[in-house]
């Protein structure tokens, strides 16, 4: 089974990004974050182990590859998921694909990152980082995200990696109902990205699955039976998830927008069908920062 494959099997309408390949050097992810939809598909969804010969199938994988390849590292675990700490073997992975002439697309959710800043400013143009914030509430982030690094430690990677020039990116991504929708908390994420120096600012509502949606109602309880009102009673299910009303779902994400061009940044939607809310030329993944092949 190769490590390196096109990504989105689901061959998800309401990704418009262009085609790019996935590696997950691991499986499952520690952060444990309520929302997270891979315990749908992977078993002990919440327990990351290395994936098995990762390097020897990387090599292997990449020499297959046509030139300057978009890789992305990753969307089914964190590439800095807390194994890495030790093991080590995103940083050998990046080594591997950007030393073989392709470009690398990061999504995390830890400072981490920080510790591959050398190889990322070595090749500049060929490496994107998306960063994850949610909301700035530290009590919430622990509901929401149990086991994830804090959301400053977030940020202040964002600021060091766009001092050291990588082009970074800010992923308000999920908006959850009643959780962290409020103008006030959307507002403090979008001020802080740009901040810290992001270019892009990408948002996405919170699509439910029962197990996550389980997970979520069970964080919060106060929110429950509002929640399941909006998803399961009014909402739509589109592509094997409940999404909300297109009404709330236009309305939040207009607002982020607004608040996003106020600060000059680009904005994009992730797996929403108002595509005209995205910044003309840009796309959700940020590939349109990479350095052309």
């Amino acid at each position: 089974m190769p490590a390196i494959a096109p990504f989105d099997p689901w061959r998800n309408p309401l990704c418009p990004c262009p085609p790019k390949y996935g590696l997950n050097p691991y499986t499952g992810c520690g952060h444990s974050c309520t929302y997270c939809y891979i315990s749908s598909y992977i078993p002990r969804a919440f327990q990351p182990r290395p994936k098995e010969d990762l390097l020897e199938k990387v090599r292997r994988d990449l020499g297959k590859l046509p030139p300057g390849s978009v890789i992305s590292l990753s969307n089914s675990s964190d590439p800095y998921t807390p194994p890495e700490a030790e093991l080590r073997l995103t940083r050998r992975v990046l080594s591997l694909i950007l030393e073989a002439g392709h470009r690398v697309l990061i999504v995390t959710k830890s400072p981490l990152v920080l510790r591959d800043i050398d190889i990322l400013a070595k090749y500049p143009g060929r490496a994107v980082v998306q960063i994850t914030v949610t909301t700035l509430d530290g009590a919430v982030a622990e509901r929401l995200e149990p086991h994830a690094p804090r959301p400053s430690a977030r940020l202040e990677a964002a600021r060091r990696l766009a001092e050291a020039g990588v082009p970074v990116g800010v992923r308000l991504d999920p908006i959850v109902p009643y959780v962290n929708d409020s103008a006030g908390s959307l507002s403090a994420v979008v001020d802080a990205a740009a901040d810290a120096g992001a270019r892009q600012l990408v948002a996405s509502t919170y699509k439910a699955k029962p197990d996550n949606f389980a997970r979520l109602v069970k964080a919060f309880p106060e929110v429950a039976d509002r929640l399941r009102e909006l998803y399961w009673a009014r909402g739509a299910y589109l592509h094997g998830q409940r999404y909300a009303p297109a009404e709330y779902r236009r309305r939040v994400l207009e607002l982020v927008k607004g608040m996003a061009e106020a600060r000059g940044l680009q904005f994009d939607i992730c797996r929403e069908e108002f595509f005209d809310l995205n910044t003309p030329g840009t796309y959700c993944d940020g590939s349109h920062l990479l350095r052309r092949a």
